[in-house]
Parts: structure tokens; C-alpha cells; sequence
């Protein structure tokens, strides 16, 4: 019986799946690890598969598509009995590739199996937030984004000829004019409550967004916090060089961004709406409340040895 259970989504990456799978094999065969290859065939099909992954004696799930792909197979795996509950893999085939940049696992897909096959496995917090779509909730590894960044996210979505950094970066070009009028939103946390009209409300638990918008740089996903990043209201012509911070991540201390940690968030529009989405996934277009909070080593990771 395989001990790795590789699951690929042929889509990602706009079929980048797909075409990895030759050298997904390969590589695999070259590190002499003994593993399955299931494709993805439907959404939620990744957490369906990972969630029964357990009970056929898989020893760990490996995610081969893309940041959306990974938070599927991510709350599959939550469902497992913590006891039982199976660590979790990545390798690199979809557009942002954004959970294991923040996790210390490398782009290259070689370099990837070389990782898996060390296996070097690390506890690592997962979020949860609840609204829109998911009233229960949707866990999620690396973030939420609110207002302008679930904008970008769903305007790249849209690219059919464009992948990668360049299509978020377009599409966040693009929605400095369509979303221009950001929410006066009431914010809430463990510590305190404020509100305000916020252009985005970037809350993490790795680091970055989009594939290359340092949210969340000094992000720890192993301290039992999420770090949020909040942008107020700004002038159009102030959103173009803030963009510009957010590639560098030098945005810290900007005197319209918020940043800090939390455990638990609320976040309320009094006026206007949340758009929303987690690791990439729409979990909102026109919220109106949302629940966001963390829980602490959660799951493994197989990911570098420090």
C-alpha cells in the first residue's frame, strides 16, 4: 500500500496540474517514495478525498495544485481526529502558491519532493472564518482578505490568458477603480474595537497575498496569533504607491495602516458590504458580518528542516 497520497488538480495553474504529473512521478520514483497520484475531479473533491485518506492507511497527504487546492484538502485533513489526523504536504503547481511561501517550502517542484521525502514535519495554526457562504466556517492556512485585496483576487480569477503575480498584479490595477468606495466597517478583537472606513483588511496567518503582496511579512504560523493588516480609506492616487509598499512589504508603520495580532475578530460593515475570500476561495461578494478566528497548532506540515 502507498504510504503518500499525492492528490492533483489538473486545473491548477491553468493545467499546470496536469503537466506536472510526469515529473511529479519522476521525482518521486528518484527519492524511492512509495506513493498514489489522485486526481481532483469536482470543487470540494480535494477534501472529500484527504478526509478518507486516513481510513485507507495513508501515512500524509501531499497537495499538488494550488493555493485554493491546499485549503481544500486543508479542511478535509481537519476533519480527521486529531489523533489520527494526517500531516499535511505541498508542492508547487497553481498561480499564487502563497501557503507555501509562507511555510518554507520551495517553488521548485523538484526541490519540493526532495523536501517531502526528508520529511521534516512542523505544527503550524490554521484560521477559521465564518459568514457569507460558510455560516459554519472555512478553516484556512494562510489568510482572509477583506475589501480591496478580495476584489484583486476575484477580478485575477477572471484572467484566462494571464497567470501568476502579473495577473494579480493587473487585476489590482485594475480594481483601484472599480472599489471605490471601501466599507465603514467595526472591527473587533480581543483587545480592543474601533471603526472606520478600511480599504483592506488583510488578516494572516503566513505572509503573503497574491503571489507576491507582502501582508503579513514578519508572519509566524506556528505562534498561536494571526497578524492583521488594516489600510483605511486613501485617495485613488495613493492607492498606486501602496501597492508598491505592499510588493516590499514596507508598509508597516504607514501612518493609514493598522497592523498588529489577534486571536479573534469581528468584523461588521455598518456601511456598504465585505467582500471576502480565504487562501484565495470566495467567501463572500456582499457580506455583511464576519468571525474570524485562530486555532493553535492545528496540524503538521512537512516542510524544510531550520
Amino acid at each position: 500500500m502507498p504510504s503518500i497520497l499525492v492528490i492533483v488538480n489538473p486545473v491548477a495553474g491553468k493545467g499546470r496540474g496536469e503537466r506536472a504529473i510526469p515529473r511529479i512521478e519522476e521525482y518521486f520514483r528518484e527519492c524511492g517514495l512509495d506513493f498514489s497520484i489522485v486526481r481532483t475531479e469536482k470543487p470540494w473533491h480535494a477534501k472529500e478525498i484527504a478526509k478518507n485518506a486516513s481510513r485507507e492507511n495513508f501515512q500524509c497527504v501531499v497537495s499538488a495544485g494550488g493555493d485554493g487546492t491546499t485549503n481544500e484538502i486543508l479542511n478535509g485533513l481537519l476533519e480527521i481526529p486529531e489523533k489520527v489526523r494526517l500531516p499535511l504536504g505541498v508542492l508547487c503547481v497553481g498561480n499564487g502558491n502563497d501557503f507555501a511561501y509562507g511555510m518554507g517550502i520551495p517553488k521548485n517542484l523538484r526541490e519540493g519532493v526532495k523536501v517531502i521525502a526528508e520529511g521534516y514535519r512542523k505544527k503550524i495554526d490554521v484560521g477559521r472564518v465564518k459568514g457569507g457562504l460558510y455560516p459554519k466556517g472555512r478553516f484556512f492556512g494562510n489568510g482572509v482578505g477583506i475589501g480591496f485585496d478580495a476584489v484583486v483576487g476575484f477580478e485575477a480569477a477572471k484572467m484566462k490568458h494571464i497567470s501568476g503575480f502579473l495577473s494579480y498584479a493587473i487585476a489590482a490595477l485594475k480594481t483601484v477603480f472599480l472599489y471605490y468606495q471601501p466599507p465603514l466597517v467595526k472591527i473587533t478583537t480581543d483587545s480592543k474595537t474601533w471603526t472606520q472606513r478600511s480599504l483592506l483588511i488583510s488578516l494572516m496567518n503566513g505572509q503573503r497575498m497574491g503571489g507576491g503582496f507582502l501582508m503579513a511579512p514578519d508572519g509566524n504560523p506556528s505562534d498561536g496569533n494571526l497578524n492583521y493588516c488594516i489600510a483605511e480609506s486613501m485617495p485613488k492616487f495613493k492607492i498606486f504607491p501602496m501597492i508598491l509598499k505592499f510588493m516590499k512589504g514596507t508598509q508597516i508603520g504607514h501612518p493609514v495602516i493598522q497592523t498588529g495580532l489577534f486571536k479573534r475578530m469581528r468584523v461588521k460593515a455598518i456601511e456598504g458590504s465585505l467582500p471576502c475570500h480565504a487562501d484565495g476561495e470566495t467567501i463572500c461578494t456582499q457580506g455583511q458580518s464576519l468571525e474570524i478566528e485562530i486555532y493553535p497548532s492545528a496540524i503538521e506540515i512537512i516542510t524544510k528542516a531550520p
